[in-house]
């Protein structure tokens, strides 16, 4: 037993590395919280197109600008191991990698990690994907996506409310699947603060 503890330990470091000191327990506890926040977003893509879970309604899940070689279900994979990647980042404001650039990094392996270079674009994501995704939120109610444009058949306010009025599940596994997006931008704020405190950025 205690062999299989010490092996799962061990891939454990390996995936996160070791927790830098000095680090307060909240920003760890949402530094790792950010990376499960994301997961139910893509794993509800990814059953819904690549593998045609019927999980919508009134909702038409069209090419948009994808080139022709570039297959939909082949896309909504990549999207969601990108995005899933960007959320694991996270995870380096609390870890010594973080401090120090990791080995497989080219020309910079063993080198300090100046705190700038990872509170400015840390920052900017924190923004970003709190105005994102609030607004995702407030134009899908209305039907309408981040261009404006209105949605055919309502969009997922169509869905919703047709799922809602019914107490369909497609829309409790819907709001369960995105409703936690919206914590991404202000859990990396906080985890982006702790990092700058940490690492006396500004003093």
């Amino acid at each position: 037993m205690s062999g299989i503890l010490t092996a799962v330990s061990r891939g454990y470091r390996k995936l996160h590395g070791t927790p830098a000191e000095g680090v307060p327990l909240w920003a760890r506890r949402a530094a790792f919280l950010i990376p499960l926040v994301v997961l139910p977003s893509g794993l509800w893509r990814i059953a819904q197109v690549t593998f045609g879970v019927p999980l919508t309604k009134n909702v038409d899940v069209g090419r948009g600008q994808l080139p022709g070689w570039l297959p939909l279900e082949i896309y909504v994979v990549i999207l969601s191991i990108i995005a899933e990647g960007l959320a694991f980042l996270a995870v380096g404001l609390v870890s010594t990698w973080g401090e120090v650039w990791p080995r497989w990094v080219p020309f910079l392996a063993g080198k300090p990690v100046r705190p700038l270079s990872a509170i400015i674009p840390a920052a900017l994501g924190a923004v970003i994907l709190t105005f994102t995704w609030t607004m995702t939120l407030v134009l899908s109610l209305q039907g309408r996506a981040l261009d404006g444009r209105e949605f055919e058949g309502g969009g997922w306010r169509g869905s919703l409310m047709h799922d809602v009025g019914e107490l369909g599940w497609r829309a409790w596994v819907f709001v369960t699947a995105y409703l936690p997006l919206l914590a991404w931008g202000p859990l990396l704020a906080a985890v982006t603060y702790a990092y700058a405190v940490r690492r006396k950025a500004f003093k």
